[in-house]
């Protein structure tokens, strides 16, 4: 195309640098097109004890993209909620794909079969196995070595409430240990603040859900926190509840609470 474009301007009489001037502009308006038409997330960057990169992408409500050095972890990805939508076919593919369970902003088909290849490792509770037709199954209070360096853990999450356990039912769904190189990281899925979660222990960063019925008031939440006390605090999963109360709810627990847009 730099070529096309040369020729024509000699032949209508522009002088050479003229033209470089005129193609600069051109792919210099490309590129910031290009730039801007790309959705930008929030992130945070963490390192483990060996000096890897793992860096957090809020893509929303339940959707976590973790990028841990060269390896693309994606976590319930869902591609629109409400009037909110992640561009899942601008992403790299998945080199490990988690999902807690079957509801629609967690579990979504054409979105695993879009970030999925033949070396992807679809990990995901019984239910959504069976859904897709494909996965590895993990059942609470089960781990698995991934990598040398990568241990996932499938940890309860349900509803305790009266009225509300049908939601998510006991025995029934995941939340997830992830460790990478070290650093432990407590995606706890749909649940509330749950018996289990004393034994949770020596977390460097957890995802809490807070938005009743479904998961957790904030007031669950913080109580959850004091008992797992990870050393970094993401809300997520929250809708319309009100998530600013919580870092003053937890101002004496020397906890980093971090509200980013998970709505």
């Amino acid at each position: 195309m730099k070529g096309q474009i040369s020729q024509a301007m000699r032949k209508a009489g522009q002088p050479f640098s003229a033209t470089k001037r005129i193609i600069t502009c051109l792919l210099a308006m490309l590129c910031l097109s290009t730039a801007y038409g790309q959705a930008t997330y929030e992130t945070d960057v963490f390192t483990t004890k060996s000096g890897k990169t793992v860096t957090l992408y809020a893509l929303m409500h339940a959707s976590i993209r973790i990028v841990y050095g060269d390896k693309e972890i994606e976590i319930d990805p869902c591609p629109k909620l409400g009037d909110r939508t992640v561009d899942y076919a601008a992403m790299p593919k998945a080199d490990y794909l988690f999902v807690t369970h079957e509801h629609g902003d967690h579990y979504n088909a054409p979105t695993i079969k879009l970030l999925s290849t033949e070396h992807t490792q679809l990990i995901m509770n019984e239910r959504c196995a069976m859904m897709y037709g494909f996965g590895r199954i993990m059942k609470n209070n089960s781990k698995i070595q991934l990598a040398e360096d990568i241990m996932v853990e499938a940890v309860p999450a349900y509803n305790t409430t009266e009225g509300r356990q049908q939601y998510h039912p006991k025995g029934r769904d995941n939340g997830y240990i992830l460790t990478l190189d070290g650093l432990r990281i407590y995606i706890a899925g749909d649940t509330e603040d749950i018996p289990e979660m004393a034994s949770i222990k020596d977390i460097d960063i957890a995802f809490l859900p807070c938005n009743q019925p479904f998961t957790m008031l904030p007031e669950q939440l913080v109580k959850a926190a004091k008992v797992i006390k990870p050393k970094v605090l993401f809300p997520y999963h929250y809708g319309q509840t009100d998530v600013s109360v919580i870092p003053t709810l937890l101002q004496d627990e020397k906890i980093d609470v971090r509200i980013r847009h998970y709505e």
